[in-house]
């Protein structure tokens, strides 16, 4: 089953990166399994030359798998960047939430952080009304049709978040 997923948008700097950190270990503390997938735009690359997966994909390889006893990690090859749906349903069945951080251009549900002196106004209420914003974190006031919380109140968000997706914990 494809869990809920949220994404967590902003301009650069307003601290959207230490929000998921946080939100994620309140998370882990309640007890559920919490996946997350980071967007990068600037086509980061964990594949390493020296290291033998590197020589793996350098000689062609389109996949390749590094594993250990408590992690792996996957290098894909692909032409153009997969769905963040698809990337859900693929690699995330073992949790009971996914959270994003980017992919402001998707249709997924998205809490933007807003901060004080980093914003000109809301990403999702600029040109085009992006009906997908379902809360806002910020450390200033703000009039928005969506709830608006304390950047600093981890528990509140956190709550709403296990509230609006009707979280249940997994079991095993």
């Amino acid at each position: 089953m494809t869990p809920p997923a949220v994404s967590f948008i902003a301009r650069s700097g307003t601290g959207k990166t230490t929000l998921v950190e946080k939100v994620i270990a309140e998370l882990k503390q309640r007890h559920y399994r919490v996946g997350a997938i980071k967007h990068d735009a600037h086509r980061f690359d964990i594949d390493q030359p020296g290291k033998d997966s590197h020589r793996f994909t350098s000689a062609g390889a389109d996949t390749m798998l590094v594993s250990s006893s408590s992690k792996l990690a996957l290098v894909k090859q692909h032409q153009q960047a997969p769905e963040i749906s698809t990337l859900i349903a693929t690699y995330f069945d073992d949790v009971d939430i996914v959270l994003t951080e980017g992919f402001k251009q998707s249709h997924m549900a998205k809490i933007e952080v807003f901060r004080a002196g980093y914003s000109e106004g809301l990403i999702s209420r600029t040109d085009q009304r992006d009906t997908s914003l379902i809360a806002v974190a910020s450390d200033t006031k703000i009039d928005v049709d969506v709830p608006v919380f304390d950047l600093n109140d981890i528990q509140a968000l956190t709550d709403f978040i296990v509230e609006k997706f009707s979280l249940s914990r997994s079991t095993g």
